[in-house]
Order: structure tokens, then sequence, then C-alpha cells
């Protein structure tokens, strides 16, 4: 196989590692049809892999990255003895927030409602829920959810696209200079702060398929998709590529049923004619 030249001096391309968050955490739409999944594979287009960046409250659901304002950028993580610290970002383009991918299965959290609530829970790789007790601190120990693993997600009013997360203490997660005497040492995070700050404000980073907008399109997509075969069976005979043509774009534009009555009645004139 021949390879491209290469040059003393050339910087090589850093492949981003890719995190196989449906392996690990499995995927919570068991209700999407088989049209969607089906629409996903004929159209090369639509990447349920991708990560962009959640705008709104509904938008914060699945497998998610809380990227902190840190510098360099630094994500929320959390080891299997339910450690919460600040991890670097690795898949990230020019150390903007705005392109953040995790790299590690520990960065990334699943976002879910808490049932009968506002509020958001946060669980962990390792299937225990992001929590913060009254002191602020911060641990990811506990299987199950009450007041401590319940936070609110509340849009930043002058940031778009970035949160601010709060406990039911009405107190903020942040993050602050680490204690460590350590070079380069990354940032605390804790659960303490009392007023919204720019340590406070946070970028959620979210898997495209489940943003609300993006799936609703996958969906509309599904849903205009109609085989040769359905359209024979519907008008009861063979049709002509013309024919076939005409009544699939009838069905993107919304006068499929119009344009199915017209060809049924021709059906009818041609057989008494």
């Amino acid at each position: 196989m021949v390879k491209a030249l290469t040059f003393k001096g050339d910087k090589k391309t850093k492949k981003r590692k890719r995190v196989d968050v449906a392996e690990k955490f499995g995927d919570d739409e068991g209700s999407t049809s088989k049209e969607v999944a089906r629409t996903e594979k004929e159209d090369p287009t639509v990447d349920d892999d991708s990560w962009v960046t959640a705008e709104a409250v509904g938008d914060v659901v699945g497998p998610i990255v809380i990227v902190l304002p840190s510098e360099p950028p630094t994500c929320i993580a959390c080891d299997t003895n339910g450690k919460v610290f600040a991890s670097p970002l690795e898949n990230i383009v020019d150390d903007n927030p705005a392109t953040a991918e995790p790299h590690d299965v520990r960065q990334v959290w699943v976002a879910n409602k808490v049932a009968g609530t506002e509020t958001f829970s946060f669980k962990g790789h390792h299937g225990k829920y992001l929590s913060c007790d009254k002191f602020g601190q911060l641990s990811a120990n506990t299987e199950a959810v009450s007041p401590l693993e319940s936070l609110l997600a509340i849009p930043t009013a002058d940031t778009p696209g970035t949160f601010q997360i709060q406990t039911l203490r009405e107190t903020f997660l942040t993050i602050k200079p680490s204690t460590s005497s350590k070079a380069n040492a990354l940032p605390e995070i804790r659960g303490d702060a009392e007023g919204i700050t720019f340590n406070t404000t946070f970028r959620i980073r979210m898997q495209a398929r489940f943003k609300p907008k993006l799936k609703a399109s996958k969906e509309e997509k599904a849903s205009q998709k109609i085989s040769r075969k359905e359209l024979e069976e519907a008008v009861g005979r063979r049709l002509e590529d013309e024919e076939v043509r005409r009544l699939k774009k009838a069905r993107r534009e919304g006068d499929y049923h119009e344009a199915l009555l017209l060809i049924k009645v021709k059906n009818k004139h041609d057989k008494y004619s």
C-alpha cells in the first residue's frame, strides 16, 4: 500500500479518541422506531455519535459532558470510587469548550429529569449519582436519587449555551483554585458558591441524537420515506417511474393524499374509458 509523502517538520494529525457511550451506558431510546434507525443508515449526514452544545434546559438529556470554565479546559469526571475531579479535555479544537468531546468514559454523565420535579440527576459511568453534601463536597457514591443528587440546570441569562448548576440548598457548582502544591494542578470542583460568577458558568455538551430538535427532524425524515412497493399497494396497481417520483415529492411537501387521490381517480377514468 502506497503511503502519503511526509516531510521532516510536518505536524502529525492528532486523531480524536471516541468514547463508545452506547456500549457503556446502553441505549435509552428503546422506543425509537425501526424506521428512524433505517433512516440513519441511509442518510450519511445523520451522525448520532456527534456531540453538540445543549442550548436549553430541554436539551439536557442522555449522555452529557459538563465542561468547566477552566484554563486549560476541563470537565467534571469521577472514578470508580466515587471521587469527583476535574479531568482535562483532549478532544477539543483550539481550546474552545463549544467543541469539547469526551475521550474517557469517566467524563460522561447520563442526565435524567427527577420524576415530578424540575431537577436533574447525573449518573456516572459506574452507575452512581453525582451528589453534593451540605458542606459543598461533591461525590458520586449513591445508587439512588435523593435531594442531594437533585440538581437544577439554569440557563445563564447573559451567556447563551451555558448553565448554572444549582443544588437544592440554592448554592451553585463552581471551580476553585487547587490547594495542591503541584505545578499545573487542576481546579477543585465544589458546590458551595452563593452567587453566579464566571466560575459557576458551565457548558453542557450532549450527543446530537438526544437533542429534541434534531431528533424531531430525524423522525420527520423517517415519516417522509416510503417505498415503491408501499406506493403501489396504496394505489392498487404497478406505477410508472414518473408517478412514483410525483408521489414521493408530494409526501415530502405535505400533499401526498391529494396526489394519491388524483392517481386513483385517473385509474377509474382509464378503466371505464
